[in-house]
């Protein structure tokens, strides 16, 4: 399987990606235990496929370990050369606290280091309390690192549009944003899309598939509860879905994708996939790969084949606009984690 040349992104002028990003999320270990032996030889596959961008962070578990260990494999089988077709976007996410120049270059060191790297592709930055501005600091001393060579590329995750302008207002460029955006959660659209747009920041999109829910797998079934939702994405997007309007409501909205998909030869999750892709200043949507478990990644590549048009999005919106509003009852992007 090749992927067309409308599955790539120039992100920024060296940094070239796949719009569809392999997430590692889940691998951490709430969504089934990876056995590392298993999980290697698939990522090949992702890659050969032309999946060849791979989300994660330094608290995944054992994620950027893989990127280490893949990097090191790829480069013993193909050449130092094939390196130059990997891209890995990793993630800090500290505690909030003192963020001194040496705090920040050391955890830096420690991804670079398990990654096999001498410089990050992109370093997403997260932070989970807004009251200690010392996420400032920690920032101001990223950019050095940029400056430096250790870090290509500065990105943030889950920050809002009003805290996205102040680092923009402190000096520091960032080129992304990982925000949850889907079908049931639009509401980047209400301030964050403007923004970014007006300032060249890309947005990366993650809960798009809803764990899974947003699926042909789960049309017709009924409410799944307790067990049924045995991992941590089912879990926390059956409870976006309840804020969103309801497993009745989100089962017409998988009858009505449904039908979208049938008549192009697709999935409900192409049709999910295909409408966040097409959303402006979306440069890429992560699907999880849950390395050695299960695999998607054909039917996922469909996504770009197919085209949504004005009657698509007029049938979709008809019912998304029974649904409750997520910006007036939870806030802006990562409110939630921020509550």
């Amino acid at each position: 399987m090749t992927l067309s040349e409308s599955a790539y992104l120039q992100f920024v002028p060296d940094l070239r990606i796949c719009r569809l990003l392999n997430g590692l999320w889940q691998v951490s270990g709430a969504h089934g235990s990876i056995d590392p032996s298993r999980a290697i030889p698939d990522m090949f596959r992702y890659h050969d496929t032309g999946l060849t961008t791979w989300d994660l962070a330094d608290h995944y578990g054992p994620a950027e370990d893989f990127i280490g260990e893949f990097r090191r494999q790829l480069a013993a089988r193909r050449g130092l050369g094939a390196l130059s077709g990997v891209q890995a976007l990793t993630k800090w996410v500290p505690r909030p606290g003192p963020m001194s120049p040496e705090i920040v270059a050391n955890n830096i060191a420690i991804s670079l280091r398990r990654m096999d790297l001498k410089s990050l592709d992109l370093l997403q930055f997260h932070w989970w309390d807004y009251n200690d501005e010392r996420y400032l600091d920690a920032l101001t001393h990223l950019a050095r690192l940029r400056e430096e060579g250790k870090i290509k590329h500065l990105g943030l995750t889950n920050f809002d549009t009003e805290h996205l302008k102040r680092i923009g207002e402190h000096g520091v460029r960032v080129v992304s944003n990982q925000v949850q955006y889907s079908l049931i959660d639009r509401r980047p659209q209400v301030q964050m899309v403007a923004y970014c747009r007006n300032q060249g920041v890309h947005l990366l999109a993650y809960g798009t598939l809803c764990g899974g829910l947003l699926s042909d797998r789960y049309l017709g079934l009924p409410e799944p509860v307790g067990a049924a939702l045995n991992t941590a994405s089912l879990r926390k997007y059956k409870q976006m879905i309840d804020a969103w309007g309801g497993w009745e409501l989100f089962q017409q909205l998988l009858v009505t994708l449904k039908g979208i998909a049938d008549s192009k030869g697709a999935s409900i999750a192409n049709v999910a996939v295909r409408y966040v892709l097409d959303r402006p200043a979306v440069a890429g949507v992560i699907a999880g790969a849950r390395l050695g478990l299960a695999e998607h990644r054909a039917d996922n590549a469909r996504a770009f084949d197919i085209q949504l048009d004005d009657e698509d999005l007029g049938q979709i919106e008809s019912v998304l606009s029974h649904s409750r509003d997520l910006y007036q009852l939870i806030g802006d992007c990562g409110d939630e984690y921020r509550r």
